[in-house]
């Protein structure tokens, strides 16, 4: 029951506030750099739109945040296959970064 307390107050924090659709400015280096998104670009408003229950939304965001969702989540309880899945959760954000930074039609 001590590890659901936070993980509500995160669930909750996430569905009641949202941040802007477009960003007023990019801190994302990789961006300011390359001009093209990183894997994580999008990342916090598709949290926040899955929190919302916004699936559609959340995969125009970042088509990984599902995964980083659960990757999150999976952050508050110990079970066995918890590093596997961030194993294989860094492992595909990182393929999708290589897509979406080389990729034109990914953004």
């Amino acid at each position: 029951m001590k590890r659901a307390a936070p993980a509500l107050i995160l669930l909750a924090v996430l569905w009641y506030f949202a941040p802007a659709a477009e960003p007023p400015f990019r801190i994302c280096g990789f961006y300011w750099l390359t001009g093209r998104p990183c894997p994580l670009c999008g990342l916090t408003r598709a949290l926040f739109a899955l929190a919302k229950g916004h699936w559609r939304e959340a995969m125009q965001f970042n088509a990984l945040s599902p995964l980083g969702f659960v990757m999150l989540f999976s952050l508050f309880w110990k079970f066995p296959a918890r590093g596997r899945l961030w194993a294989a959760g860094l492992g595909a954000f990182a393929a999708y970064g290589i897509w979406r930074a080389l990729i034109p039609s990914a953004l």
